[in-house]
């Protein structure tokens, strides 16, 4: 019963609903016979982090990556001269050495696999790699990026999909995952709404119409999985807030990549997405100090960041399993878990806009906080707050806004790795009805394995949508 994961990476829930599915013909012959589901990702809520929940079923702060950029302040995993992580470039070769060895990817649990472009590679050999980061590669990638010609993207998504099919066709792997990166390139150059992006999709649906043709006629179709998702979703941008100069303002010697290497640095501003950002203050510890034992020497800067519009929410982590949430406009509150419960505490105002404390499982809490503007916003929040690689203060955009002003080969557009609903709720397309309600990416994972008869890790963030509510 072979499980093909599909990757429209950036794709927004819209983009697979209504009117958009018209030029659409195999994704919309899909949701007739299967089901169309809002799912909620993870924060930070951008590629490469928000991928470990469909090849590892974890949200990505504990396991070791908080976000697409992050400072290394044990300097157990960065090297000199800046000890920073950026995956945007050569260190994304790095991404599985940052991942925690104890959580196991789905190439080590199901090992006749075969990938496409996937941030995670642990335990897949080489030669079930597509589209493996070679220096030729590299150069064509490198080049594509920063001329910002989105469009070159797309070329990119039809030669992927073009082994995908070929291979998946011939070799019959167990577990297919293919990410196409063309609707984010485009809704990032170009908005999410251009014409740009429905052609990128456009090249998803004829893979899909086509791994379906070669199924059918091959008699498998029946028993085969097929699943279209997305990582996160992508929101107009009207303004570039350069955060690492507002940092720099208040007197610290900043650094913040591409200049990630500075003389005695004093606080690192490392962005994803663009619209959310780890700031990391006092670099010369080598321990994480808390927002308690920091408060007094930085609550300047809290002040500073809380002021600006850019800033929606800024997470203060009092602990591994606490830590504040302030608003400029809306107050504070703490967010805690104990156990497997969470807690949403109004201090002062309501700043997750929920109208009422929460507390509960991570189920209830998601169901708490699905209509409000930060779904699943409690269980992020601790679980990237309380982190080991985590920022001292993390902040996230008011819609509109992101945080890099700066170095990005083309203005951004549309953005992504907020809180807020436009970049956490994204599309879950099934080529058959589920028997429980998909309720994260997360699930991915568990319900991969649950097709495949394979065992379960201990520890997964998510629950499998093949078996029936219990």
């Amino acid at each position: 019963m072979p499980v093909i994961v599909l990757v429209a990476d950036g794709a927004r829930p819209d983009a697979l609903e209504g009117a958009a599915l018209a030029t659409l013909p195999a994704l919309r012959r899909l949701r007739e016979e299967g089901a169309l589901y809002r799912v909620a990702s993870v924060f930070p809520s951008v590629t490469g982090p928000a991928y470990t929940p469909f090849l590892m079923g974890r949200f990505p702060g504990p396991i070791g990556i908080p976000g697409l950029r992050w400072y290394d302040r044990s300097r157990t995993a960065g090297g000199w001269p800046d000890y920073a992580r950026s995956y945007v470039g050569h260190q994304m070769r790095r991404f599985d050495d940052d991942l925690d060895p104890g959580a196991p990817t789905i190439f080590e649990l199901v090992p006749a696999s075969l990938a496409a472009l996937s941030v995670v590679t642990r335990g897949l050999a080489p030669e079930r790699r597509i589209g493996a980061l070679t220096p030729r590669s590299a150069l064509r990638a490198a080049m594509t990026h920063f001329r910002g010609r989105a469009e070159r993207w797309l070329d990119v998504d039809k030669e992927i999909g073009d082994d995908v099919v070929r291979r998946m066709r011939d070799e019959r792997p167990d577990f297919l995952f293919a990410a196409f990166t063309g609707v984010d390139k485009a809704s990032h150059a170009r908005g999410h709404a251009d014409e740009l992006v429905q052609e990128a999709l456009v090249i998803v649906d004829d893979v899909v119409r086509r791994l379906r043709e070669d199924a059918e006629r091959g008699g498998w179709w029946g028993e085969t999985h097929l699943w279209l998702v997305s990582d996160h979703g992508h929101s107009p941008v009207h303004t570039h807030e350069d955060l690492a100069a507002v940092v720099a303002s208040t007197g610290r010697r900043t650094v913040a990549h591409p200049w990630s290497a500075g003389i005695a640095p004093d606080a690192a501003v490392m962005v994803s997405g663009n619209a959310m950002a780890h700031v990391y203050v006092e670099l010369e510890q080598r321990e994480r100090a808390w927002w308690p034992a920091l408060a007094a020497r930085h609550q300047p800067l809290a002040a500073e960041l809380l002021a600006r519009e850019s800033v929606d929410l800024l997470l203060l982590p009092h602990g591994p399993d606490r830590c504040e949430v302030r608003s400029a406009t809306r107050g504070t509150a703490f967010v805690e878990r104990c156990g497997e419960r969470y807690r949403y505490a109004r201090e002062r105002g309501d700043p997750l806009d929920l109208g009422a404390d929460a507390e509960g499982d991570v189920d209830a809490l998601l169901d708490a906080t699905l209509e409000s503007p930060y779904p699943d916003g409690i269980v992020q929040i601790v679980t990237l707050a309380g982190s080991a690689r985590a920022g001292d203060l993390i902040v996230s955009s008011t819609p509109g806004w992101d945080f890099r002003a700066r170095y990005e080969p083309i203005p951004h557009r549309s953005a992504h790795g907020a809180l807020h609903r436009d970049h956490i709720m994204v599309p879950l397309l099934t080529n058959r009805p589920a028997l429980r309600t998909p309720r994260r990416t997360t699930d991915v994972f568990a319900s991969a394995l649950d097709a495949l008869g394979v065992a379960a890790p201990a520890r997964m963030d998510g629950r499998s949508f093949l078996e029936e509510e219990s």
